[in-house]
């Protein structure tokens, strides 16, 4: 049943003044995405024209005619060889660098209004009835609410690409020693005495600035990304303006409310690795990671990820620590235990049939294959 609810869309030159409603929601629900806040949107239309933006909100009707928002959907119109050149619409706006598909659901009316947007979408004639969703969790309350929706409707789900995504969700009486002997297994006294190894090699702090500090320090993690291959191969995001005038302008936004964190290992107090984080409704999510690889040697990812979880132990962990790693990624890297099945998917609304869009994500899927297998050649050349 979807009564009571309808949907409406924003325009996101308007989006901002909706800050406090999404707020509101995010406590309210059970997977907040930071990606679809008002803050992500207001940075992604560096990149995008704002005609390319589609925001789905359904409101559910309350007493004395108010309004609740239970849904809250950002989208953006794509048509390439990713959708098979036939439209449709992607979640999240810039998967190159947001890390969810994900909308932010009530978590009393989700399954409601994930229907009520869907049903919105295969009768809006200016819309494409495709959805493209390269970074979806397929398990938890947010899936669960798609799937039930697609059913409902009569859509085509489909996914490719799948791998396990690291998270950190603590239980009741942790502390960081007892997570991390959870989380690391039979290699937690390894990892520890490779941590601890470290600070042999000189004077091992940790940093941890929030909001404002942490906006004012982000010169200095787009200087270390750019100080490693990223930065020789012009990829890095100091190398590329457009892209670093999305980076300011989304830790603009989010240092704003104090959602904006970057945390600092240091090695006799210069940068061994670093790491950009934003916050929604008391869940965390990563960013980006930026390391010195002249100090390789030293593991310093895994080690900020260890300095990391001891000081949020050391203080009020977050619900959920979302590490925001990618099919390429190996989760190994991180020392957060739990892991979350994570796929890229297409939804054909109203249509039971397979087309373009998943011949491209096969295509997709192969190609991204076929470069493993010769980067594993290569390495081996090389070694």
């Amino acid at each position: 049943m979807t009564s009571g609810i309808v949907v409406r869309r924003i325009k996101a030159a308007d989006y901002p003044a909706y800050a406090a409603a999404f707020a509101a929601l995010a406590t309210r629900s059970r997977e907040p995405n930071p990606h679809m806040s008002p803050a992500a949107v207001a940075a992604a239309r560096i990149l995008l024209p704002e005609d390319r933006i589609v925001i789905l909100a359904a409101w559910l009707s309350e007493a004395l005619g108010s309004e609740r928002l239970t849904g809250l959907w950002a989208l953006r119109r794509q048509r390439d060889w990713r959708t098979g050149f036939v439209p449709a619409l992607t979640a999240p706006l810039l998967p190159l660098y947001e890390v969810s598909s994900l909308p932010v659901l009530d978590a009393d009316h989700g399954e409601d209004a994930m229907q009520a947007m869907l049903r919105h979408l295969l009768a809006a004639s200016d819309l494409p009835p495709t959805l493209a969703l390269p970074l979806l969790p397929l398990e938890g309350p947010g899936f669960a609410a798609l799937q039930e929706a697609c059913r409902a409707t009569g859509s085509r789900l489909s996914t490719s690409e799948r791998w396990q995504r690291p998270m950190m969700l603590p239980q009741p009486g942790d502390d960081a020693e007892r997570y991390l002997r959870r989380s690391l297994g039979q290699s937690y006294k390894k990892r520890m005495q490779q941590f601890r190894a470290v600070g042999r090699h000189g004077e091992l702090t940790f940093r941890r600035l929030r909001g404002a500090a942490a906006r004012e320090a982000l010169p200095q993690f787009l200087a270390l990304e750019a100080s490693g291959w990223k930065g020789a191969a012009g990829t890095a995001i100091a190398r590329l303006p457009q892209a670093q005038a999305y980076f300011d302008s989304l830790a603009t936004q989010f240092a704003a409310s104090d959602a904006l964190q970057l945390d600092m290992l240091l090695l006799d107090g210069n940068p061994l690795a670093m790491g950009l984080l934003i916050e929604s409704a008391g869940t965390r999510h990563f960013l980006k990671i930026a390391y010195d690889e002249a100090q390789a040697r030293h593991s310093p990812g895994r080690a900020l990820t260890i300095a990391m979880l001891q000081a949020d132990f050391a203080g009020t962990p977050p619900a959920i620590f979302d590490s925001g790693a990618g099919d390429g990624v190996d989760a190994g890297t991180y020392v957060w235990g739990e892991r979350r099945a994570m796929g890229n998917a297409v939804i054909r609304l109203g249509q039971s049939a397979p087309g373009l869009p998943e011949a491209a994500a096969r295509l997709r899927q192969d190609l991204r294959g076929l470069r493993a297998r010769l980067h594993r050649v290569r390495a081996k050349t090389v070694a």
